[in-house]
């Protein structure tokens, strides 16, 4: 088992040498995905927000944005785009090892995309904690890997992903609950050093009753 303390050693290190271009663009998936299910802006948490990029363009559209991950080089990236992009008072970071800590209080939306770590962490527990922050009439999206790309340090190993139902079982919801969405797509990924793959994503959206 790892302490917290490895993962934000772990991440720090991860952040602190990559470019600080990577990832400030948004998710395709989660951006599709809102304009279906969430086209009113609210109060968002962007949980494992990286350098960024589907919390700032959250806050472009409105939303007030919770930007939590345990790298503060990550966080510090997060403050600095949006100074860049006129949204500093609808984005707040926060660092978090969401093994040990969570945000305070309750959002229309929460997201936690591509949260995975080679660090091991208690993640069915976080993901149950994100949907309890879920406000009523609010919205939970896990958008994950259902397939290793060869970039990714599980390329190679012989690894059961779950499923978009094994998923939503984990999350233990009550009959308070609507599942919006449950499936595996496949698409086309771009590597950080523009390799290209074909890849399958969970895509997973639930809402909490109003």
């Amino acid at each position: 088992m790892n302490s917290a303390s490895d993962s934000a050693t772990f991440w720090e290190k991860h952040y602190a040498g990559m470019d600080a271009q990577w990832g400030t663009k948004p998710n395709a998936v989660l951006t599709a995905l809102l304009a279906d299910l969430a086209p009113a802006p609210g109060t968002a948490l962007d949980l494992g927000c990286g350098h960024g990029g589907d919390a700032l363009w959250l806050a472009a559209q409105g939303w007030d944005v919770t930007a939590v991950d345990v790298s503060q080089t990550a966080l510090d990236r997060v403050a600095a785009g949006a100074a860049a992009t006129g949204v500093t008072d609808r984005v707040h970071p926060q660092r978090h090892d969401l093994a040990e800590t969570f945000p305070d209080g309750t959002y229309d939306l929460v997201t936690a995309t591509y949260f995975h770590t080679p660090i091991t962490i208690p993640r069915e527990h976080v993901l149950r904690r994100a949907a309890q922050a879920v406000a009523p009439g609010g919205l939970l999206t896990v958008i994950e890997h259902a397939s290793a790309a060869p970039w990714s340090w599980q390329a190679g190993q012989d690894i059961r992903y779950p499923t978009p139902d094994d998923v939503i079982a984990s999350l233990h919801l009550d009959d308070t609950w609507a599942v919006e969405r449950a499936d595996a797509p496949r698409r086309t990924a771009t590597g950080p050093n523009d390799q290209i793959a074909t890849v399958t994503d969970n895509v997973i959206a639930v809402r909490r009753a109003g």
